[in-house]
């Protein structure tokens, strides 16, 4: 029998986690065992919410008395899965249905769902989901009206009592309020990193959000261009220009982002990213980052384009130029419309370095400061004048591993040394 005082208690607690920045896992954590200790014989439960990611649809934690939480996410898919076409959640939206209970033994037992099977295999005995939209109407939750589903599961002879699913409801109405707040936060977060990027979306959610806010910093600075562009998008159909585009940026800017770096920006074709330092001590690590991210780029182009040709398809030409020095990191626009990124010589200097790359017929090139980092992977391709700039600088090319010969035809230059293209 639920003890009221202590559910009350529940519920104050969850007005002051809504007012607060609530960890969601550690909270279905608390509000679980709690139930237990007020009397309500839950010995599982799982939420699930649907969620705004590039790559999630949905997010769920599993509580188990035993072991406490478990926090996972659901990919985007084409079409729902054979598990979810088969689950209560589906029959619920299917019927709109706000509550669903399954006594799972004694006489009015009824086991309908794949899922109820492995419940009563594990030995539980009642099963009561609840579906709570945050539009103020229990009913179908979905992404955009927002909302939260809760399974409880009981293991307790004859299950959940009356009283025990008033309670169940009572908590879960205030649980969602308070989730509502987390829900929020995290989905504008997501939104945020994905469109800014990490680093740039922390700051704008800490109030880096006025014409001018940003800070001076050191980074090594990627600028990668896709080859022929012009011509591709001419004579490609358009669903076939963006598959492309998008195999080229998970070669240049994916390779980036799994080596640290921040990507800032798409402009058209084109990939803008850092890999920020704080100290000249640091510049070695940011650098090998970035070279990094360059031979995971080579590596992946080689592949597709391995495949792309096999397919009938021409292959991806880029060219990448890296260079180090300091940046100006903020918001640069309007002020009704505005965009978080770098400007500064470093910046300008690098777009140039990257278009030198194809007067040199070499896939990438980068500065004397880059190479100076892991010297035996460079070789030099000579001084060169950049456009706007008064100066020769010395740009290096990589050079090839023994052994390998990317799709691109990397091949050295008799008189230069210098790796170029075919």
């Amino acid at each position: 029998m639920a003890n009221n005082t202590l559910i009350t208690g529940i519920g104050e607690w969850l007005v002051d986690q809504a007012l607060s920045e609530p960890d969601i896992i550690e909270m279905f954590n608390t509000v679980g065992m709690r139930l237990y200790a007020a009397g309500v014989p839950v010995a599982r439960a799982r939420v699930i919410w649907p969620t705004l990611h590039p790559l999630f649809q949905a997010e769920t934690i599993l509580w188990r008395r035993q072991t406490g939480s478990e926090f996972e996410q659901f990919r985007h898919a084409s079409e729902p899965g054979e598990g979810f076409l088969k689950s209560p959640l589906h029959f619920m939206a299917q019927n709109n249905l706000p509550i669903l209970r399954r006594n799972l033994d004694g006489p009015n037992k009824l086991i309908d769902f794949p899922v109820l099977e492995e419940l009563v295999e594990q030995g539980f005995t009642d099963y009561l989901t609840i579906a709570t939209a945050f539009d103020g109407e229990d009913g179908e939750v979905d992404t955009n009206r927002g909302g939260l589903i809760v399974s409880w599961s009981s293991d307790r002879p004859g299950g959940f009592s009356e009283d025990d699913i008033d309670a169940l409801q009572k908590i879960q109405r205030r649980f969602a309020v308070a989730c509502k707040t987390a829900i929020q936060s995290r989905i504008t977060g997501n939104i945020v990193e994905t469109y800014l990027g990490k680093q740039a979306g922390r700051q704008v959610l800490d109030g880096a959000i006025k014409r001018g806010d940003g800070q001076e910093t050191q980074a090594v600075v990627w600028f990668s261009d896709l080859r022929d562009s012009t011509a591709l998008a001419d004579t490609m159909a358009s669903e076939a220009y963006f598959d492309l585009l998008n195999d080229y940026y998970e070669c240049t800017a994916g390779s980036a982002i799994r080596h640290g770096g921040e990507v800032l920006d798409f402009i058209g074709d084109a990939v803008l990213a850092i890999f920020p330092y704080e100290t000249d001590a640091d510049l070695p690590e940011a650098v090998r980052a970035a070279t990094q991210a360059l031979r995971e780029t080579e590596a992946s182009c080689h592949k597709l384009n391995t495949e792309r040709t096999e397919n009938g398809l021409r292959p991806i030409r880029f060219g990448v130029g890296l260079n180090t020095g300091k940046v100006m990191f903020g918001n640069i626009g309007v002020a009704q419309r505005l965009t978080f990124s770098v400007i500064g010589p470093t910046v300008n200097q690098v777009e140039r370095i990257e278009a030198m790359t194809k007067a040199v017929e070499s896939q990438s090139l980068v500065t004397r400061e880059i190479a100076a980092a892991e010297p035996d992977r460079w070789v030099s391709t000579g001084m060169h004048r950049l456009v706007g700039l008064s100066q020769e600088i010395e740009l290096f090319t990589p050079k090839p591993e023994e052994g390998t010969q990317p799709a691109d035809a990397i091949m050295l230059d008799k008189d230069t040394g210098a790796r170029v293209l075919n």
